[in-house]
């Protein structure tokens, strides 16, 4: 089959349609998962290439079992999945958030993403030429955390462990996976960073943002590799943004 599938999720807007833009860009038929179909529409005109909307709730498992068997009967296979979708929690004192925050958090942005890897996996193993790439969004929070950003930091770690895994327990069925961690791509999330977020210190700064098209090459350089060479941990920032050594 000439057609390269790949889905996204969270592709509705910020990263997920950065990067669906730019896998459109280099051929891929985009499958866009989200949780609006308005959204989803608004992306998929941006996109040159076929596109395919299903409204996914990521969060819920006959939800991703649905996207993932429309996307088998509709193409018959599937080449990259871009694991994106996720949400963030109120930025407030660890002892003050609710279990909801913290379980939206954890169900958004790790038990989404295990859900859709479980599904690929399953398509990836039995399709012919067999195999696939998964590429998981794990932010540089994956890394350090910002303040008051305990489920977010904690559910991008775990993100990691993922990845890791599923590089491990791909490599019989030919199933690279690999991990973007992203600093400060433009989008309408990030805007507030222009005016100031909290820093470690206590102080409130301004920080330097960058394109989010960066990330949707980023993402398509990693999908375009064979599956013999893997890119495991990928990160894309803004230069300037206070993350490497002290600020």
């Amino acid at each position: 089959m000439d057609k390269k599938i790949a889905i996204v999720t969270g592709a509705g807007s910020g990263v997920g349609r950065a990067v669906a833009k730019e896998l459109g860009k280099a051929g891929y038929v985009v499958v866009l998962a989200g949780r609006r179909l308005d959204a989803l529409a608004e992306t998929a005109r941006a996109i040159p290439s076929e596109t395919l909307a299903a409204v996914t709730d990521v969060t819920d498992a006959a939800s991703v079992a649905a996207l993932f068997a429309t996307v088998k009967d509709t193409y018959g296979r599937l080449d990259v999945l871009f694991n994106n979708a996720g949400v963030g929690a109120p930025p407030i004192p660890l002892e003050d958030l609710t279990l909801a925050d913290w379980q939206k958090a954890v169900n958004t942005n790790l038990t989404g993403p295990f859900l859709c890897t479980q599904e690929a996996f399953r398509i990836m193993k039995a399709q012919t030429p067999r195999g696939g790439r998964i590429i998981n969004n794990g932010s540089i929070s994956a890394s350090a955390p910002r303040p008051f950003s305990a489920p977010y930091t904690a559910t991008k770690h775990a993100i990691s462990g993922l990845t890791k895994a599923t590089s491990l327990d791909g490599r019989a069925y030919d199933i690279a996976c690999g991990q973007v961690d992203i600093g400060n791509a433009e989008t309408d999330m990030t805007q507030r960073m222009k005016s100031g977020v909290l820093q470690a210190d206590g102080s409130t700064k301004p920080e330097p943002v960058m394109d989010a098209k960066h990330v949707g090459e980023a993402v398509v350089y990693m999908a375009s590799l064979p599956l013999e060479a893997n890119v495991q941990f990928l990160t894309v920032m803004a230069t300037k943004m206070p993350f490497i050594g002290r600020g």
